[in-house]
């Protein structure tokens, strides 16, 4: 296993970013990564300074892949993470993101610094959470452009999906020499829509073993659990990204497991489900569970 130490972090998943590591693929990494932010919020009383550090959720990496191509795709399978400090933290500086004109313009910064403990985050000393981490932002470099770490694409991005987890697999499209895998801005939980901007947020190590998948195309991400397939949009309005991965998730049915694409639509409608990242950006996983799509192709 090859070990990444936190070092040089990047808000823009870039072709342009120098490599901090290259493996052959099959290879594992063990990689640390920051919070969003920028490891500013540490204890009660500490606030996220926009002015010291503007940009949030920074990535390690990159890594680039050996013999990875454009047209190929990565398959990162995700088998550990973990809290680097046994702490995670919330703050609502971008809590006015597309709610204050229901909530109003007065969002305090509410800190909070929620201890990780016996399998549970304490969101305050009466609430306990469940540790359920996940990695918010993991990409690869477009080739064209250099988006920064706040939106999503079909490059990956800062989807915020809760099943970008321990088990997961993310399927990422490559487009450049290497494809040079950015990944950071780790939480400890995180609900449906990430409606006040920033989860349960923490600095992670985080262990993920690559595989390329040579000759693979894919336009957008997938991700496989242990129990269901889904795919991933983002963009808004929300309505055309819902539509954009039901569709690709047709076509994945049609194409690997073989359920014609009308019954994969018929079949969705009836047992399909979403998952919602950051919903001020629109990003979107529709999903069905295997056991449906086993039994369909049956």
């Amino acid at each position: 296993m090859k070990v990444l130490k936190l070092g040089e972090l990047y808000y823009e998943i870039s072709r342009n970013n120098p490599p901090a590591l290259s493996i052959e693929p099959g290879e594992t990494v063990s990689m640390e990564t920051e919070d969003t932010f920028n490891g500013l919020v540490r204890v009660e009383g500490d606030h996220r300074d926009m002015n010291r550090k503007p940009y949030g959720n920074p990535q390690s990496g990159p890594i680039y892949i050996e013999g990875a191509e454009k047209g190929d795709t990565l398959a990162v399978h995700i088998q550990k993470i973990e809290a680097r400090l046994g702490q995670a933290v919330n703050d609502m500086s971008w809590g006015r993101n597309g709610m204050a004109e229901f909530i109003g313009h007065d969002v305090p910064r509410a800190t909070r610094i929620c201890p990780i403990r016996d399998g549970k985050v304490w969101w305050s000393p009466k609430v306990a959470i469940p540790y359920a981490p996940m990695i918010g932002t993991i990409g690869t470099a477009p080739a064209m452009g250099a988006p920064t770490t706040v939106p999503a694409g079909p490059y990956g991005g800062n989807m915020d999906l809760k099943e970008v987890t321990e088990g997961s697999t993310v399927y990422l499209p490559v487009s450049v020499p290497g494809a040079l895998l950015h990944l950071g801005d780790v939480h400890a939980a995180q609900g449906d829509g990430e409606v006040c901007g920033t989860a349960l947020e923490m600095p992670g190590t985080v262990t993920i073993k690559i595989d390329l998948l040579k000759g693979k195309t894919i336009e957008r991400p997938r991700i496989r659990s242990r129990d269901e397939i889904m795919c991933v949009a983002t963009g808004t309005p929300m309505e055309r990204s819902v539509a954009r991965a039901y569709a690709d998730l047709f076509l994945w049915m049609e194409e690997e497991f073989g359920v014609d694409r009308w019954d994969a639509y018929s079949l969705c409608t009836q047992v399909g489900s979403i998952s919602v990242g950051y919903f001020h950006i629109g990003t979107v996983a529709a999903k069905i569970r295997l056991e449906y799509v086993e039994q369909a192709a049956g």
